[in-house]
């Protein structure tokens, strides 16, 4: 008798909790937005993406963003681009290493300030680079 109760109590349950949506699965385990980093990144209100997370349909445009926002490989541009990716803000090598715009100035200051052999300068820095990332 107390399984059967059990059991009842366990389908009712079952049947009062929301469902996720593909929208919801969109948003948060494909780009990795949350509600409200979405809704400032579409210039809408967090109502607005819960109503999407419930089934109503995302504009396309902000689907383009979400989807722009969260990866974005740069192989269609040229074959040097290969395996590079944008991320988040950041141009992602194909080691996996994370550049931010105020790293890529860096590097290619370090680049026009070398010495006349720049190739073997960007080997060193490279070199150096690889030796620190070890050191985590």
């Amino acid at each position: 008798m107390v399984v059967i109760f059990f059991f009842s109590l366990e389908m009712n349950n079952t049947n009062n909790k929301q469902r996720i949506t593909e929208n919801e699965i969109f948003r948060f385990y494909t780009c990795n937005l949350t509600v409200e980093m979405t809704a400032k990144l579409c210039f809408k209100t967090p109502k607005t993406v819960l109503q999407w997370d419930k089934g109503k349909t995302i504009p396309p445009i902000c689907k383009r963003l979400m989807r722009m926002y969260a990866y974005r490989e740069l192989s269609p541009l040229d074959d040097d681009w290969k395996d590079w990716k944008i991320c988040k803000g950041k141009l992602i090598t194909p080691d996996g290493w994370p550049l931010t715009p105020n790293r890529i100035i860096m590097g290619n200051a370090l680049i026009e300030i070398g010495a006349a052999d720049e190739l073997r300068f960007q080997r060193e820095v490279l070199r150096t680079a690889r030796m620190l990332k070890k050191l985590k």
